[in-house]
């Protein structure tokens, strides 16, 4: 059981409502997860989901990868919330099937596409080490770009945010 309730959208503050209608009324459609453990304190809940929405909607980086990386931020902090979310986003980008489900099994999938392979690596690395080496930098930057690895940083760093407001607050995942 999630270890904040989540807030009645009817008795919601006078600082609260307007990102609470801002977050309901943007391509997510809903206040949860989160977004609503955030919303305990607007103004936190008000620059996340911000970040989030260049995050998720408007990077450099196509949806299939950014899924990737979203989904391999999910497994490494084990985020069912996070998983359930994002897991049907990945497969409408066109992340392969082979790579989610090799993924849910926290195996290393089977690339063809060398900028999936750099994002995977990029991803486990960065969340399980803290740090890439250059050479790792070097070819994510070659099949990246600057910005689509200066995005791709900035994804994994909002979903971890994400995954560890899901572990520290208990969300519970979708049903």
């Amino acid at each position: 059981m999630a270890r904040i309730a989540s807030l009645d959208p009817e008795n919601l503050t006078d600082e609260q409502q307007p990102v609470f209608d801002a977050i309901r009324s943007g391509p997510r459609g809903e206040v949860v997860g989160p977004l609503a453990v955030w919303l305990n304190r607007p103004a936190l809940a008000d620059k996340a989901q911000q970040l989030g929405q260049y995050c998720r909607y408007d990077s450099s980086l196509p949806p299939r990868l950014s899924e990737l990386a979203i989904l391999v931020t999910a497994r490494v902090w084990d985020a069912t919330f996070e998983w359930q979310s994002h897991e049907p986003p990945a497969r409408a980008a066109g992340l392969d099937n082979s790579i989610i489900e090799a993924l849910r099994r926290d195996e290393e999938p089977e690339f063809q596409d060398a900028s999936e392979a750099v994002v995977y690596e990029v991803s486990r690395v960065l969340n399980l080490e803290r740090g890439i080496s250059q050479d790792l930098y070097a070819r994510a930057e070659e099949l990246l770009g600057k910005d689509g690895l200066v995005d791709l940083i900035g994804v994994l760093g909002y979903y971890a945010l994400i995954s560890m407001t899901i572990k520290a607050f208990d969300v519970d995942p979708i049903t």
